[in-house]
């Protein structure tokens, strides 16, 4: 069995190297590895009307898990919301399940990547007569770039659980309710170019590596993808090359079952252990969709929301 499940790690990493970079927000399989918890981070302010907030979450490539930061980004079409990526358990493996936009929100495992995106649906905000409105009890915007604001309390259960993936050992135990699999049947676009970019430098640089940062991504989050990559290549990182077209960064084969050093929750080394599964709803009824029906806009001032 052992030798089964490092031949099938070995092909898995072989054949990741054979995808071309701009398809890396598929759907991919890390064998017996689950992936670190979600960091603590402040979500930068909104850069202006009509952006959306898309969180970070760990991706998986053949160095292993590395962070994609979470970062504001236009929708590619009024009334399109994010419905978020997760990492599942199936059949003995961990799968990632890549987002998408779509006019409702679907199922993203239960995860609680917060600011509004608490487990289920979006509570984040709402699209308006073609505005989109926010809610700044958990989105960070300021008056001067945004006007269209309210106020509406959202409760979340396990607010401090900062488990990564859905099922398995120490897993989220979320299923997806009618409605959110109604919505997964809707018309979905997939991820912008400008968010594909954003994937493919994250990618590259291996600061974002949870075998580098031990779990703890020093680039959580940033204002927009282009402010991430300009800070990366400040630092002399490697997305540069990610950002040109048909460019991939240096990878190397990796297989699976091995751990990663401080990650958070699991103390020394990266190892998973069981957590005790939750689900985590949010409050405001809980729909899969933006904002749970109209509010009376507010001008508000700004200020940081912590997940």
């Amino acid at each position: 069995m052992r030798l089964f499940r490092t031949l099938r790690s070995t092909l898995l990493a072989a054949a990741l190297l054979l995808v071309p970079a701009a398809s890396f927000a598929g759907v991919f399989i890390s064998v017996n590895i689950a992936p670190p918890a979600l960091p603590v981070y402040t979500q930068p302010v909104c850069p202006g009307d009509g952006y959306l907030w898309t969180p970070g979450y760990w991706a998986w490539g053949p160095d292993g898990y590395y962070w994609v930061p979470g970062v504001w980004v236009r929708p590619p079409q009024v009334g399109f919301l994010w419905t978020p990526g997760y990492w599942g358990w199936s059949g003995g493996v961990y799968l990632f399940h890549p987002g998408y936009w779509g006019p409702h929100i679907g199922f993203y495992g239960g995860v609680n990547y917060g600011f509004g995106y608490g487990g289920v649906g979006y509570e984040g905000g709402y699209w308006h007569n073609g505005v989109f409105a926010y809610n700044r009890t958990v989105n960070n915007v300021n008056v001067t770039n945004v006007t269209n604001v309210y106020n509406k309390t959202v409760i979340v259960n396990n607010v401090n659980n900062h488990v990564s993936y859905n099922g398995g050992n120490g897993g989220v135990q979320a299923r997806p309710s009618a409605a959110e699999m109604a919505a997964e049947r809707e018309q979905h676009v997939n991820p912008t170019p400008e968010q594909q970019n954003h994937f493919n430098a994250a990618r590259a640089d291996r600061s974002q590596l949870a075998s580098v940062n031990g779990g703890r991504p020093q680039m959580a989050a940033a204002r927009t993808p282009g402010e991430y990559h300009a800070a990366v290549m400040r630092n002399g990182g490697a997305a540069r090359q990610a950002m040109q077209p048909g460019n991939r960064a240096p990878m190397q084969q990796r297989t699976g079952g091995q751990g990663f050093g401080g990650g958070r929750q699991q103390g020394e080394g990266y190892h998973p252990q069981p957590h005790g599964g939750a689900q985590m709803r949010s409050g405001g009824g809980g729909q899969p969709h933006g904002g749970g029906g109209p509010a009376q806009p507010q001008q508000r001032g700004g200020g940081e929301r912590r997940h």
